[in-house]
């Protein structure tokens, strides 16, 4: 009877070649993968924090104009019933006395995953006036009507982010 002898040293240097190729592919195939899901994730969070602000925005013109309604809140003809800032929603307002503490709308102002930058330690967005036009890029400061993202990116749909 004759005795094999099998050498089980360890993987030889063809091996070894033949998985770091497997893997450099695999690797090729998950990185695209990986950034496509995070750019959707931003996007989704984008999505979220508009509608948010969005919904902070009308939610504080409906008890604007129920106060105004309620004789509460005298009727300016210059006043369109939007907040001057962002910063009103967060601090809250009393509408005249219609509520008895300041109604707050927000807890804080959201930042914009795509332009995370910061003016005087609030998150900066675009902002348009109840007399500006739907597409303005220039803010007419009497009101805040709309926000929009300041990012000049663009969206895995082709869209600009600023025009979401």
């Amino acid at each position: 009877m004759k005795k094999t002898c099998f050498n089980n040293r360890g993987l030889s240097f063809v091996e070894l070649i033949i998985t770091l190729i497997i893997l450099s592919v695999l690797s090729i195939l998950i990185l695209p993968s990986a950034q496509m899901t995070s750019r959707r994730v931003k996007e989704i969070e984008l999505r979220r924090e508009l509608r948010v602000m969005r919904t902070a925005i009308d939610e504080y013109k409906k008890a604007y104009d129920k106060s105004e309604a309620d004789t509460k809140i005298l009727t300016s003809l210059n006043k369109s019933g939007y907040q001057e800032s962002l910063k009103i929603l967060v601090d809250g307002y009393d509408f005249g006395g219609v509520v008895s503490t300041k109604k707050k709308f927000l807890r804080r102002i959201p930042g914009d995953p795509f332009n995370p930058k910061l003016k005087d330690g609030a998150p900066e967005w675009g902002l348009r006036s109840y007399n500006d036009k739907p597409d303005s890029t220039i803010w007419g400061g009497e009101d805040v009507f709309d926000v929009y993202s300041l990012s000049e990116e663009k969206a895995i749909d082709g869209t600009k982010y600023k025009d979401w």
